[in-house]
């Protein structure tokens, strides 16, 4: 980001904060309901309901009904209004997730690797990044915990959580019906709905279906690109047979056809003979364009109130995932680096809680088991090498905890939590590489019968690794007044150590590489302070951290020579643990209810990451890496206006919003492009791959019928059709692979205008 928008980024989220100044003494009365439902939201961030004030950590929550004004489309929305998180739909992908937060989270969604930031959907945790993009609806509030996580959760998370919490189930009918039509011929319904069967059961369920055009085309196929054609549902029983019993039951599916994503190619080809398109949203691939994505998930969650001391909760899940996707590296149309590629997935969890609320000591403690299947296969083919390499593999996650998170309060203003966690991972791979000479393999295609084998470079069966940890949590908490809490914490979080799933056991005669990689681990202090001032009309949340980040999991791949022709005909991929890093930082969450009708919402997340030690040969190379998907400045400024629009005529509600981020890396080594002359192949050198800093502005305009049952929306986004990368590839520097190799970024969405419709019966 260039200075000068830097230091307005910093000076924007000073004026939303400075002018509250004069208000500080307003008395503002009573502000009606849709206002107040614009700020924060019980959460239950601790596994149990609590204001937010009262949570000593550092969470974002937004509520349904600042959601359905805003127009939030899916859980990468909450990105811009959550401090140094990174939320983004992965390159080459409409739905599988990557997600950091404070620096911390997983870049490579392949088998493997684990996330670092956990996903959880009504306390299931989602293990895989697949089809975890989650589109905004039947959802009560989205909540974004920031830290390691583990002494509350069932999988313990090193970087923190996202917690997607759908609408209960209510006590009377209820359907809901909306329709968004806008840009890009998009069409959606949406119909959501309960209803109690008698006094002691009730069902519920949802259904989206979810179409649009592409933002742009594939040149070479005529297939949109960018498009969207999702079909997702849920459905929900409740059985309260007693007023101290509960089980509830839920399944839901979703199923992406949308086209797949190939990116926008920012090099010529090799030849010249194909330029860059006019349009970053457009591609030539050849690959094909059929792509599929299916979720499907169960839970069974029981619970009891022993008594009003005493709750046993038991949650049960199974889940289930399987991804077809082509994805053409080159982005051009003959296939040259071309991979067509499957994975699957499939996880059973079950966990077990004890709540407890006894005077001044409340808590919970619980046991986890996650039993995690994760497997793929793709090839890589290399045209212009008369090359192929399949890469397959599968990954089994067996992991056991007991946790446990207990506040007691000394008096009504200090309170001590002391937590702990103990965590044993067992991870058991297979990883296969073949080459073979053709276009494709006979082992990824078995129908293929004109390609030749030639050589098995890895054959790991059956290898396993154990990592175990205890984790700590402390936290000191001091409420001088009940609106303000000053709070003090450490926690530390781990994540287990794995097996590179795209290992050369040829070029490791040491065999070091099956033993895997180890896990990392973070040390993480915070300060923070949460207060509600001046009637309520103003809610500050603000914290500064420091962590102490060692054995980061690092993942690098590149193009290699192998039989030392001057040409690379192949790829390796090394992943290794990094000696020590530090991440330090400030965040700003504010909420001011300006009048009865006027609220200002603020965020700004401000980070230093830095790398410090990574030796190689017992020399520190660290210099040569950087933090990646972290931004060292993010912040937004939003405001909502409520008009009444007199008796009978119900409501307008306004949302005006504009959200920063600075510039940032995409991976762990910097892609800043390559000056004229450095590539033989590509002699006028390449542009910056790396995102650069940029403002999005968005604008809602909402009316509401005067029974509150009618909603129509206007909904407009990134209004300056800014243009800004999220993703990319690089094969070209600093080593290349394939003849036109891979040198191509994804974007996120243009401008776009929604017409929402919405009845509640």
């Amino acid at each position: 980001m260039h200075p000068k928008t830097r230091l307005a980024l910093y000076a924007l989220a000073a004026t939303a904060l400075t002018p509250v100044m004069p208000a500080w003494a307003q008395d503002t009365g009573d502000q009606e309901d849709t206002t107040r439902k614009l700020g924060p939201v019980t959460v239950t961030a601790q596994r149990r309901e609590e204001d937010l004030l009262d949570v000593p950590l550092s969470v974002t929550a937004i509520g349904s009904e600042r959601l359905e004004l805003t127009g939030a489309v899916d859980i990468t929305s909450i990105q811009r209004s959550t401090p140094n998180a990174t939320i983004e739909v992965a390159r080459g992908s409409n739905s599988t997730l990557i997600a950091f937060i404070r620096g911390v989270g997983q870049q490579d969604p392949l088998w493997g690797f684990e996330p670092g930031v956990g996903l959880y959907v009504d306390d299931v945790y989602i293990a895989r990044p697949q089809g975890a993009i989650l589109d905004i609806f039947d959802v009560d509030r989205v909540e974004v915990l920031r830290g390691p996580q583990g002494t509350l959760y069932g999988r313990n998370t090193i970087g923190g959580a996202i917690k997607y919490v759908t609408k209960p189930l209510g006590n009377e009918p209820d359907l809901k019906v909306k329709a968004n039509l806008g840009s890009y011929s998009q069409a959606d319904v949406i119909v959501s709905g309960s209803t109690p069967l008698s006094d002691t059961f009730a069902v519920g369920g949802a259904i989206a279906k979810y179409t649009r055009d592409g933002y742009g085309k594939n040149l070479n196929t005529g297939a949109e690109h960018y498009n969207k054609d999702l079909l997702a549902y849920r459905l929900s029983a409740e059985w309260t047979p007693t007023d101290d019993f509960s089980v509830r039951f839920a399944y839901d599916k979703s199923e992406d056809d949308s086209n797949a994503k190939h990116g926008h190619r920012l090099l010529p080809s090799a030849d010249g003979t194909i330029p860059v398109t006019g349009d970053v949203y457009d591609t030539r691939a050849g690959i094909g364009d059929d792509n599929s994505v299916e979720t499907e998930g169960y839970s069974l969650t029981a619970q009891w109130d022993v008594n009003d001391i005493v709750t046993l909760k038991s949650i049960t899940a199974y889940r289930e995932g399987s991804t077809i996707t082509p994805i053409d590296f080159d982005a051009l149309p003959q296939p040259d680096f071309d991979v067509p590629a499957y994975y699957n997935d499939d996880q059973f969890s079950q966990e077990f809680q004890l709540l407890y609320n006894n005077g001044p000591l409340s808590g919970v403690a619980g046991i986890y088991y996650l039993d995690g299947n994760a497997d793929g296969a793709f090839d890589v083919i290399l045209s212009a090498l008369g090359l192929s390499i399949y890469q397959a593999g599968a990954q089994e996650k067996e992991n056991f905890s007991v946790y446990g998170d207990f506040t007691y309060e000394l008096n009504d203003k200090w309170s001590v939590s002391l937590g702990g966690r103990y965590t044993e991972d067992k991870t058991t791979a297979d990883v296969l590489r073949e080459a073979w000479l053709g276009l494709g393999t006979g082992s990824f295609d078995p129908s293929n019968t004109t390609s030749i084998f030639l050589v098995t470079q890895t054959d790991y069966q059956g290898v396993e690794r154990k990592d175990d940890q205890f984790t700590p949590r402390v936290s000191v908490s001091y409420k001088p007044t009940d609106d303000l809490n000053l709070y003090a914490t450490y926690a530390q979080g781990f994540k287990a150590g794995g097996f590179d799933p795209r290992a050369r056991e040829d070029l490791d005669p040491t065999g070091l590489s099956r033993q895997g990689f180890g896990p990392e681990q973070v040390d993480s202090y915070e300060l923070g302070m949460k207060g509600s001032f001046f009637n309520d009309s103003l809610l500050l949340n603000t914290a500064v951290f420091f962590a102490d980040y060692t054995d980061q999991q690092i993942t690098v791949q590149s193009g290699a020579d192998s039989d030392n022709d001057g040409v690379n005909d192949t790829f390796v991929s090394s992943v290794f643990n990094a000696g020590a890093s530090e991440y330090k930082g400030l965040e700003i969450e504010g909420t001011w209810f300006a009048t009865d009708n006027l609220t200002l919402f603020a965020t700004l997340g401000y980070i230093d990451a830095q790398i410090n030690e990574i030796l190689s040969g017992g020399v520190n190379v660290a210099d040569a890496f950087v933090t990646q998907n972290t931004p060292e400045l993010q912040g937004q400024i939003s405001a909502n206006y409520n008009f009444d629009l007199g008796a009978n005529r119900g409501d307008l509600s306004l949302t005006g919003t504009v959200s920063g981020r600075d510039d940032y890396y995409l991976f762990n080594i910097p892609n800043e492009g390559f000056p004229a002359g450095q590539s033989a192949i590509f002699p006028g050198g390449g542009p910056k791959l790396d995102p650069s800093g940029y403002y999005l502005f968005d604008l809602s305009a909402v009316w509401t019928s005067p029974t509150g049952k009618y909603r129509v929306g206007l909904h407009g986004r990134n209004l300056t059709d800014e243009e800004y990368r999220v993703a990319a590839y690089n094969f070209v520097t600093p080593s290349q692979l394939g003849l036109d190799s891979a040198y191509s970024a994804f974007y996120g969405p243009p401008r776009t205008f929604t017409v929402s419709l919405s009845a509640d019966f």
